[in-house]
């Protein structure tokens, strides 16, 4: 078995792509010419974002819709990076919405919180150190 990608369902694929280049730095790899799949470059693991029409055709029962959801889903995607304040600020620039501050860990690890557009929850944080 081998963790292969992560899709994120939102309302618009474009949208959330663009917001993953403007606030995060991360190049669109592929959108599909329906504008209903699209991948982001993150190395060999995929993080791509899919129309919530796709979810209701791969599975009847519905889905939770992030962005209509109050809360942040249980659930974030993590980015690793060397200036979390930075990455935080420019997250927050592109229209993330900040759920905590930039704040250092008791182990040393610096972590922040970020509200994507499409309700997805990103955590910002240096690497942990061994």
């Amino acid at each position: 078995m081998k963790f292969a990608y992560t899709i994120l369902y939102v309302p618009d694929v474009s949208a959330s792509l663009a917001f993953f280049n403007r606030a995060f730095g991360l190049p669109t790899r592929f959108l599909h010419e329906s504008g209903t799949y699209g991948e982001l470059e993150t190395g060999a693991t995929a993080l791509a974002f899919a129309a919530h029409e796709l979810a209701g055709m791969n599975f009847d029962g519905g889905h939770v819709e992030a962005h209509r959801s109050v809360k942040p889903l249980g659930m974030e995607i993590g980015l690793v990076c060397e200036d979390v304040h930075t990455a935080h600020q420019r997250a927050l620039d592109a229209g993330a919405s900040e759920l905590s501050a930039p704040s250092e860990k008791p182990w040393g690890q610096v972590v922040s919180y970020v509200r994507c557009p499409d309700g997805m929850l990103v955590e910002l944080c240096t690497a942990v150190q061994a």
